[in-house]
């Protein structure tokens, strides 16, 4: 089984792509990897032709080499058709005999007859087929079944983008030749701090196609082949180096997140259309912005979205291209040690940027609570959101201070400015983190444990340093929101398990896929739809998508394995919803039992409390859950009917609305009631403002981010519970919002 293990190591993948000189070397390259690895005389790769809803041969070892693009077959036509259109793998000893097995005269496979298929798919739809073959006496096992599925799952991205770019090779060949306002002069803006930080620096403003139209308005001195061949090796070593440093700093981001970069610089239609142009004369740079051009044009015409985002991928490149050709003319302003302005951001833009070094950013758009906001807090990047669109023209020779500590952004500050800038950037360094006992208590002596919101698994790295009580929410969203396609089950075992190993003996709550809303999976078209935060979001997403489901909770119960492992669903709004997504654990529990594949039998299953519909049955759900959490960033706004991402109705995103108080306080009775566990995360559990109200409603367990653990366990510290308990009484019994104010910050009447 070593050779099941392998390919989780980034480097084979990154072998394969310097060994390859194009994409058809390098599909050839995946067949001698997969071959050596799996110890067998043929392998093939098919890709599926969704026009003619067939199969074709592209890579082959073992076989005659005149058989690749000749063998064709329908979907649902010999092994590996059927294989692809059922989606099941298949495992024979003797293909000459399986019912579905179609001889193709010449090839020489009658000389292998144990056959194993394993279908390759992607975003749900279909992709092509991996066949292993070996001679008679060497038959397949179930290990071998298994490792086939795992090097299935971690090539169907690269794989994938290999199939999209020989189609747009063919599309090409077929069709005939194709042929901003004022600048901010401002020099303060108000902000809101999403991922606290000082930075001071030069600006990169990421505007949509920005650079890449800027590149189509100059004219370049002349180049020769040899540079532009030069630039390409540049341009791919850069790349690779971005790859290795996520994957070195983000075990999370295994599945490579510049594939379509690297891809593309292998594609030799793509090259060879640049050089056509070259030896005909045209400036390189001029060359590579008019083949780009025409690729983007391909892209931006497909109907589907997640191809259409592809262009982006193309201006990208050439760009980077591009500025290796004339490094020496003219000055590309890159993003390393630069504040970056943007209109908005994806989660694997964030990973992509860090990968980057960027110092901080600027977001025009979004939200503090934001997925954004929140990775950007684990990778320690500073973020203000500003709701100021003239920011994205400030001159690019611009300087600005970011204070995202509170939300503070200064253009070209004066040195009065930056002299308290450096002042208390050096009185916070010399400041160190606030330590922690090892365990929680009020002044008066009650427990209180302190868990830790989990996004991926470099912040377990600083729990170690810390003493809190366990990981009290694992945002499992985030390996699915970095990548490019639904990461395998495999894919998944291995970070959960890393995620244990990582926290041995403490408790572990793992909240099942939470996507759409702010949380968008930018290969998957279901996030994306109009008001999305009441869309097929979260537990509704995984009960819609059964197979995802299954595969995230089979990885969990294996990861848990001898754990204290607790499983929750985030959104659920009714009493047979919790009930279904149960079942479905108890589903798999039974179906790992029964494959003697060991695993937790026996977590704690609860629910995330963030919908006001289950606020006035919360009674019935004690009695069928095993813990609560409430997650206030979602039940304020749904309580509140306030997007927490929309920067116009932020004023009505109050936590401290007398109804989300109020729901809290029932809700913890309720648990209290049934004696089952109750915690409270989202950031009124950062925060110390609303601490004392918790504790005074019954909550004795907090999960927060990591940086907050130490000081607000010497806040809860110095709290007397039975004037929290009187505090919340009083509160509960308010109807206005300030009058609360005045009891919960009674400081503030005096400033």
């Amino acid at each position: 089984m070593e050779h099941i293990r392998l390919l989780l190591d980034i480097g084979e993948l990154n072998w394969v792509f310097k060994d390859s000189a194009d994409t058809e070397a390098l599909l050839q390259n995946i067949v001698k990897m997969v071959a050596r690895h799996m110890k067998a005389d043929v392998c093939s790769i098919y890709f599926f032709d969704d026009n003619n809803q067939e199969l074709v041969l592209r890579a082959n070892v073992g076989l005659k080499p005149d058989s690749i693009g000749k063998i064709k077959m329908k979907l649902g036509e010999g092994i590996a058709g059927a294989c692809l259109k059922n989606i099941e793998p298949i495992c024979t000893a003797d293909s000459l005999v399986h019912p579905d097995f179609k001889y193709f005269p010449g090839t020489n496979e009658e000389l292998y007859k144990a056959f194993l298929a394993e279908p390759i798919t992607s975003k749900a739809s279909r992709v092509g087929v991996l066949v292993l073959q070996r001679k008679e006496e060497n038959h397949f096992s179930e290990d071998d079944v298994l490792a086939v599925r795992i090097i299935t799952s971690q090539l169907a991205a690269l794989i994938e983008n290999a199939k999209l770019m020989t189609s747009m090779n063919q599309y090409i060949k077929q069709m005939a030749t194709v042929d901003r306002g004022p600048q901010l002069d401002a020099k303060f803006i108000k902000g809101k701090p999403a991922s606290r930080g000082y930075v001071y620096g030069k600006i990169a403003i990421i505007e949509d196609s920005k650079a890449f139209e800027n590149l189509e308005t100059m004219s370049f001195e002349k180049r020769t082949l040899g540079d532009f061949i030069h630039a390409l090796k540049s341009t791919e070593q850069q790349i690779e180096l971005l790859q290795k440093k996520v994957e070195k700093n983000l075990t999370d981001a295994a599945s490579m997140i510049f594939t379509s970069h690297l891809m593309i610089l292998k594609d030799k239609t793509f090259i060879n259309g640049i050089m056509e142009q070259i030896s005909k004369g045209k400036n390189p740079p001029e060359a590579v912005m008019s083949i780009a051009k025409k690729y983007i044009h391909i892209f931006l015409a497909n109907a589907n979205e997640y191809i259409r985002e592809k262009a982006k991928d193309i201006e990208d490149l050439a760009v980077r291209i591009i500025a290796n050709l004339v490094r020496d003319e003219i000055k590309l302003p890159g993003v390393k040690n630069r504040i970056v302005i943007a209109r908005e951001f994806y989660p694997s833009d964030v990973l992509r940027l860090s990968s980057e070094q960027i110092k901080g950013a600027v977001l025009i758009s979004g939200g503090v609570t934001s997925h954004v906001s929140i990775l950007a807090r684990s990778l320690g990047m500073p973020i203000v959101i500003a709701n100021e669109p003239a920011l994205l023209n400030i001159s690019p020779d611009a300087k600005i201070l970011l204070d995202a500590e509170i939300g503070n952004i200064y253009i070209n500050p004066r040195p009065d400015i930056l002299k308290e800038f450096s002042d208390r950037l050096r009185k916070k360094n010399k400041k160190a983190p606030a330590a922690m006992t090892p365990r929680t208590k009020t002044k008066d002596g009650l427990r209180i444990k302190l868990m830790a919101n989990v996004n991926l698994l470099k912040d377990v790295d600083r729990l170690k340093e810390l003493a809190c009580d366990g990981i009290g929410l694992y945002r499992s969203e985030f390996p699915f929101l970095i990548r490019s396609n639904f990461p395998s089950e495999e894919e998944q075992f291995f970070i959960y398990r890393k995620l244990m190993e990582g926290m041995p003996g403490k408790e572990i709550t793992f909240r099942t896929l939470d996507v759409g809303g702010d949380k968008i999976l930018s290969y998957s078209q279901k996030t994306r739809k109009d008001n999305p935060v009441l869309g097929l979001r979260s537990i509704r997403f995984s009960l819609a998508n059964r197979g995802i489901f299954a595969e995230q909770i089979r990885a969990i119960l294996r990861a848990g394995y001898k754990a204290d492992l607790r499983i929750m669903f985030p959104m659920i709004f009714s009493l047979e919803e919790f009930i279904t997504a149960k079942e479905v654990v108890r589903q798999c529990s039974a179906d790992l039992t029964s494959g003697g594949i060991p695993h937790n039998v026996t977590p704690q299953i609860g629910m995330m409390v963030e919908i006001p519909a289950v606020i006035e049955i919360i009674s019935e759900f004690a009695g069928i859950a095993d813990f609560f959490c409430i997650g206030t960033n979602d039940l304020v706004q749904y309580m509140l009917a306030a997007d927490r991402s929309n920067e116009e109705v932020a004023d009505y995103y109050l936590p401290h609305h007398p109804a989300v108080l109020r729901a809290i306080k029932k809700v913890a009775a309720a648990a209290q009631a049934a004696k089952i566990d109750i915690s409270v995360c989202g950031d009124m559990a950062n925060s110390a403002e609303y601490i004392k109200f918790l504790i005074g409603a019954g909550i004795r367990k907090l999960s927060m981010n990591p940086e907050y653990l130490g000081e607000n366990q010497k806040i809860i510290a110095a709290l007397d519970s039975k004037k929290c308990r009187q505090l919340t009484e009083e509160i509960v019994c308010l109807s206005r919002v300030d009058d609360i104010e005045k009891k919960l910050w009674p400081e503030k009447l005096m400033i």
